[in-house]
């Protein structure tokens, strides 16, 4: 199995509760918006697999079209998490593969397209999805950095029509790999992500 072609989504649909209930997405860093940082991120993606972008978005959906890139709110009502987003993105994405990242950590891997899709080859896998260090330095599962095949659109509405929200369990319902980003050279802070104004704060502290 080769993956060819991706396209990547970036989620910015949240309520931003643990920010006030602002839109994350929209918020700056270092004089640009958060999402403006991770869509610059994922255009730099090594490897050449990538063919373009989409951006899950609830509010504010003109802000956000103005980045570039179509957007398109959850597939289901009322906030229902990450996994709302990532339904959308697979039921518009062109590609046979689609990349996910959250829009509140813009220091994610220049690599990380690259290392999830041939972890998702070498395994025949149908996801793949990031293990990265948290606060504590310890190595965690970050699944909404994830690799997976457009096909999963059908398992995935069927698990949430059945009024399932969590991510972790829908994954591993799934066959699916993961990729631990704990080499020397990779940033601890990699997958560091702004929850908090005061988090975003120490972000900006550290650019």
């Amino acid at each position: 199995m080769k993956i060819r072609q991706v396209d990547a989504l970036l989620l910015a649909g949240g309520r931003g509760s643990r920010m006030g209930g602002v839109d994350k997405g929209l918020q700056l860093l270092g004089g640009r918006t958060l999402a403006a940082h991770a869509l610059d991120r994922l255009r730099r993606q090594q490897g050449g697999r990538l063919a373009g972008c989409l951006v899950n978005a609830n509010r504010n959906l003109d802000s956000y079209q103005a980045l570039g890139w179509p957007v398109w709110p959850d597939a289901l009502p009322d906030f229902p998490g990450p996994l709302a987003g990532f339904l959308a993105g697979l039921e518009q994405a062109d590609s046979p593969w689609l990349l996910t990242v959250p829009c509140d950590s813009p220091l994610f891997p220049l690599d990380l397209l690259e290392r999830l899709a041939q972890a998702a080859e070498r395994e025949g896998a149908d996801l793949a999805l990031a293990l990265g260090r948290d606060e504590a330095g310890r190595l965690r599962r970050q699944p909404v950095f994830c690799l997976l095949r457009r096909e999963l659109a059908a398992s995935l509405r069927a698990y949430l029509q059945g009024g399932g929200r969590k991510i972790d369990d829908w994954i591993r319902s799934q066959h699916h790999v993961t990729v631990a980003f704990d080499l020397p050279d990779d940033d601890p802070r990699a997958f560091f992500n702004a929850n908090t104004l005061a988090e975003l704060q120490a972000l900006e502290i550290g650019l």
